[in-house]
């Protein structure tokens, strides 16, 4: 063999030899990344088509990218929706919640009470804020409550943001007809 060919031999050796794969780099190239950020004492706005829908403030922020966008409010979370008058048409608070950007959800969970400019009350230990539909929704019971009514509805709701409409699923309660004395 000659020099050259040899030599030739030799790389061919090395390269071979180096592309074994090691398990922890292979690990460490393909493992999945969630960026995190976090934030205090939150302030923000939700808009569409130009007009504000909603505020929403919070003591603490996660936010995580991943294939879903989301913003995790772990330590409490209040929000203020508005009519198109820019009036405060209700307001929601929670122990927790998820906003899912890509989604445009929300996942609220431990003690969420909605209540009305009249003060009319909805409460629930889950509930979905959908903001395209600016509906509620939720498959855990619920209670609404009013000057002259409370319907628990055992097996979930649907409800406007607002509260103007609401169906409930397996509902029990009282309500005062003009009948009633």
């Amino acid at each position: 063999m000659t020099n050259w060919s040899l030599s030739i031999l030799f790389f061919l050796l090395l390269g071979l030899s180096a592309c074994e794969n090691d398990d922890r780099v292979l690990t460490d190239w393909t493992r999945s990344v969630t960026l995190a950020e976090e934030a205090t004492d939150i302030e923000s706005y939700i808009s569409q088509s130009g007009k504000r829908k909603a505020r929403i403030l919070a003591p603490f922020m996660i936010k995580q990218n991943r294939d879903t966008i989301s913003m995790t409010f772990p330590r409490s979370v209040h929000c203020d929706f508005y009519d198109d008058s820019l009036r405060v048409d209700s307001r929601l608070d929670a122990r927790y919640g998820v906003y899912y950007e890509n989604l445009n959800k929300v996942f609220l969970r431990d003690s969420v009470v909605v209540i009305t400019q009249k003060g009319d009350t909805l409460i629930s230990p889950e509930l979905w804020w959908d903001q395209n539909t600016q509906l509620f929704t939720t498959d855990k019971y619920a209670i609404y409550r009013g000057p002259d009514h409370q319907i628990v509805g055992g097996k979930g709701l649907e409800a406007t943001q607002d509260l103007k409409r609401i169906t409930f699923l397996g509902t029990t309660g009282t309500v005062k007809t003009p009948g009633d004395q």
